[in-house]
């Protein structure tokens, strides 16, 4: 049996546009544009690490705003399981990491047809539906017993 990995995705908007990477050589995406992601570390929460994943990324500081969803995914990462949050832009400007990363920028939702090749299929899609503003989002409820960490309901 294999060990259950759990990563974390944000979907980060700013105005009417959402922040995307590209993957670097190397990387099992490589030349793909995606949201930020990536694994949490141990000790880390959820909410800590898509923040930190944004920020090493793209150089873009981020705040959560709610749960977009959860995905198990499929091959080649079976086992995996992502965690996606909406994200709001704070500061910064999208900068790759030149090592996990190669670009970042933010698309508005006009341009993604133009990176259709080379868009990883569920970053397009979440992106996709936000910037249509087609999505539901779980927000924080301060009400539940373990605040200040958030809940979801």
């Amino acid at each position: 049996m294999t060990e259950t990995v759990v990563c974390v995705g944000a979907v980060v908007r700013q105005a009417h546009s959402a922040l995307l990477v590209r993957q670097s050589a190397g990387h099992s995406l490589e030349g793909q544009w995606t949201i930020p992601w990536g694994q949490i570390d141990q000790g880390e929460s959820p909410t800590e690490a898509v923040l930190r994943e944004v920020e090493e990324e793209s150089g873009v500081i981020a705040r959560v705003e709610g749960l977009l969803g959860v995905q198990e995914l499929p091959e080649p990462w079976l086992g995996m399981i992502g965690i996606v949050f909406l994200c709001a832009h704070v500061d910064g400007k999208p900068a790759p990491d030149m090592r996990e990363t190669d670009a970042a920028r933010y698309f508005v939702r006009d341009e993604l047809a133009d990176i259709a090749n080379s868009f990883e299929p569920l970053s397009a899609w979440m992106v996709g539906r936000v910037l249509a503003n087609d999505f539901s989002l779980l927000q924080t409820n301060d009400s539940g017993p373990f605040t200040p960490s958030p809940t979801y309901l």
